[in-house]
C-alpha cells in the first residue's frame, strides 16, 4: 500500500533548480510503486468551500510574478481523472463533508512544480482537493482520514506545502548550511509531535509550537501536512534541509 506524504514544495525555482529536496523527491517516486493516480491538496488553492478538480485535461498555471521566463515555459500535461474525482466527492460526502466538482481547476505550481520532479514524465492522471484555510487544522484531518481508503486502491496522496513559510523572513544570500534557529526551533517540535502521534498539541500548534506565528503567518503551507498525516500511517522524515536559511524543504512520508 502507497504511503501519504508531505512535500515542501518550496519556491517555483525548484522545477529549474531542484537543490537538495528535488534529487530526494525523484529518488522517494523512484522506491514507491507506480501510482495509479494522484490525489493532491496544494497550499495554493485555497477555497471558502470544499471542491475537487474535475478537468479531464487541467492546464498548467504559471501562478507566479518575476520569475525567469524559462520558468513560465514549463508544462506538466499528465490528465485529470473526472471519475476518481467523483468516486473523492462521494468519500467526502459519505463522512459528512460537501465538495463541489470544479472542472476548470488548473494545476497551480504547489501541484506541478514537485511532480515534475518526481514524475517527469507527466503519465499519472492527478486530482487536486482545495484548502479551505479558515477551517484549520481539524478540517484536514477529517478530509485525510475520508480519503486515506485511496491508499489501497494504488491512489497516491500528497500535501503540499512548506513545514516552514515566512517569505518575509528568507535570507535570499543565505549558504545552504544557514538555518535561522526560530525556523529549526518550530520544525523540531512540529517533529517531535508528529513522531509521538500528539494530534491535538499539532492541532493547537499555533499556541503551542515555538515560533509559530513567525514560521507562519499565515497558515495555509502548513495544513495540507494535516491531510498527509491523517491519509497515512507511521511518520518517517524522508528528507530535511533549509532554504533561504528559513525555508523549510522537509518531506515526509506516513506509511
Amino acid at each position: 500500500m502507497l504511503p501519504s506524504l508531505f512535500i515542501s514544495h518550496g519556491s517555483p525555482m525548484l522545477a529549474l533548480e531542484p537543490g537538495a529536496s528535488g534529487p530526494a523527491l525523484a529518488r522517494l517516486a523512484s522506491q514507491l510503486p507506480k501510482p495509479r493516480a494522484i490525489v493532491l491538496v496544494s497550499a495554493h488553492w485555497e477555497s471558502h468551500d470544499l471542491r475537487i478538480s474535475s478537468a479531464a485535461q487541467p492546464e498548467t498555471w504559471h501562478d507566479f510574478r518575476g520569475f525567469p521566463a524559462a520558468l513560465h515555459q514549463v508544462q506538466y500535461p499528465a490528465p485529470g481523472q473526472p471519475q476518481l474525482a467523483q468516486s473523492i466527492q462521494q468519500l467526502l460526502e459519505d463522512a459528512g463533508l460537501a465538495a463541489q466538482l470544479d472542472g476548470e481547476r488548473p494545476f497551480d505550481h504547489g501541484t506541478w512544480v514537485p511532480l515534475s520532479l518526481m514524475y517527469p514524465q507527466a503519465d499519472i492522471p492527478v486530482v487536486q482537493v482545495s484548502l479551505p484555510s479558515r477551517a484549520g487544522p481539524a478540517l484536514q484531518t477529517r478530509i485525510g482520514q475520508a480519503l486515506s481508503v485511496l491508499r489501497e486502491q494504488g491512489v497516491l496522496l500528497i500535501g503540499s506545502g512548506s513545514i516552514t513559510h515566512n517569505l518575509g523572513q528568507l535570507d535570499w544570500q543565505a549558504a545552504p548550511e544557514v538555518i535561522a534557529p526560530w525556523a529549526q526551533a518550530f520544525r523540531d517540535w512540529m517533529v517531535e509531535k508528529l513522531a509521538s502521534g500528539d494530534e491535538d498539541s499539532l492541532h493547537d500548534y499555533r499556541r503551542q509550537a515555538p515560533h509559530a506565528v513567525r514560521s507562519h503567518p499565515s497558515d495555509e503551507h502548513l495544513l495540507p501536512l494535516f491531510f498527509a498525516r491523517a491519509a497515512g500511517g507511521r511518520f518517517k522524515i524522508e528528507h530535511s534541509s533549509f532554504n533561504y536559511a528559513a525555508l523549510g524543504m522537509d518531506i515526509y512520508s506516513f506509511a
